[in-house]
């Protein structure tokens, strides 16, 4: 019986072969990679930033939120707030806090919307005229009804505090304007 053998070169080409057969067979087991998980696809982050000076007054508040588009009309969220205002020789208020947002579209170009606050508010008044000089913390609850147009991203439109308190010193008035970004 005569013995079979290989040579050098044909084993290193059978080596060859098999390695690149190899490859395809596990390539066509590969799952192609995912971008994002299918949650991610329906978040979308926005908020506000607001800055306003004067004459011896400031403004700065900063309100970055998250929601969920559970479908086209509804989407669902978080938000947080942080604001400073001051007016010199008379007061400076800190707020901070956190809202819970709904958003509903009964058609693409109007947004209804439902944000609840919950907000510590901490004022300091100066002394003036014959008021001493106190501080003023507390807790303050909102809920605003709004409604605005949308283009795209952006929504423009008006807000209602149904909980609003004028003796609350937090908001100047029940009825607010808006304007807010999601991408």
């Amino acid at each position: 019986m005569k013995k079979y053998t290989f040579s050098s070169l044909t084993k290193t080409l059978l080596m060859v072969m098999a390695l690149f057969f190899y490859e395809n067979v596990i390539a066509q087991y590969q799952q192609p990679p995912q971008s994002r998980s299918p949650f991610w696809e329906n978040v979308q982050f926005g908020g506000g930033l607001g800055l306003s000076f004067g004459s011896g007054y400031t403004d700065i508040s900063i309100a970055p939120s998250a929601i969920y588009n559970v479908n086209p009309y509804l989407a669902v969220g978080l938000g947080l707030q942080g604001s400073y205002v001051s007016s010199k020789g008379y007061y400076d208020s800190g707020i901070y806090g956190v809202s819970f947002l709904t958003y509903i579209n009964p058609i693409p170009q109007i947004q209804l919307s439902i944000n609840l606050n919950e907000s510590y508010v901490n004022n300091h008044y100066d002394a003036y005229y014959d008021q001493r000089a106190y501080t003023d913390s507390f807790w303050n609850t909102a809920l605003f009804l709004g409604a605005g147009y949308r283009t795209g991203n952006v929504t423009v439109g008006l807000a209602y505090n149904v909980l609003f308190d004028e003796n609350d010193n937090v908001y100047g008035d029940a009825l607010t304007p808006f304007v807010r970004a999601y991408f």
